[in-house]
C-alpha cells in the first residue's frame, strides 16, 4: 500500500514538474482558463473566510481524502489548519488539457478539471529549482 502511494505521488511529481518547466506553452486564454481562475480564487475566498467547508467543496476528491488522512480530521478542520496563503489576485494562469496553474498573489494552486468542473488538486504550492513544486496540501 505504501509503495503504490509512493508511486502516485512521484508521477504527481513528475507532472508538477512537467507544467512548472513548460509554462510559457500553456493557454491561459479562454473560458477554460477563466473557471479554472475562478475556482482556484473561489477556494482561496473560502480560507479568508475560514469557510472550510465551502473550500473541500472546492477539492478533488483525492486531495480531500489525503488532507483528512494526513491531518485525522474532517476536510472543514483540516484545511483551515493547514493556514494555507490565501492570495486574492490572480498573476498567471495556465491550462493544460484538463490540468491547469493558477499562480496568485501568494500562493500557486494546481487544480483538474472534473465533469463538475475544476478541483483543486494541490494548494500552498511554492516552486523549487529544478524540481517539483513543494505543496502543502496535495492528493495521494
Amino acid at each position: 500500500m505504501r509503495c503504490a502511494r509512493a508511486i502516485r505521488r512521484g508521477c504527481r511529481g513528475v507532472l508538477l514538474s512537467v507544467l512548472a518547466v513548460t509554462t510559457g506553452c500553456g493557454a491561459a486564454a479562454g473560458e477554460r482558463g477563466d473557471a479554472a481562475s475562478a475556482a482556484a480564487t473561489g477556494f482561496t475566498a473560502a480560507l479568508q473566510r475560514a469557510d472550510g467547508r465551502q473550500a473541500c467543496a472546492l477539492l478533488a476528491p483525492s486531495t480531500l481524502d489525503e488532507l483528512e488522512k494526513s491531518e485525522q480530521t474532517s476536510c472543514d478542520r483540516a484545511v483551515i489548519q493547514e493556514q494555507l496563503p490565501a492570495g486574492d489576485t490572480v498573476r498567471t494562469v495556465d491550462v493544460y488539457g484538463d490540468q491547469a496553474r493558477v499562480v496568485l498573489t501568494d500562493d500557486t494552486l494546481f487544480l483538474a478539471h472534473v465533469p463538475t468542473g475544476w478541483k483543486v488538486t494541490a494548494a500552498g504550492c511554492t516552486p523549487r529549482p529544478r524540481q517539483p513544486y513543494d505543496c502543502t496540501v496535495k492528493g495521494g
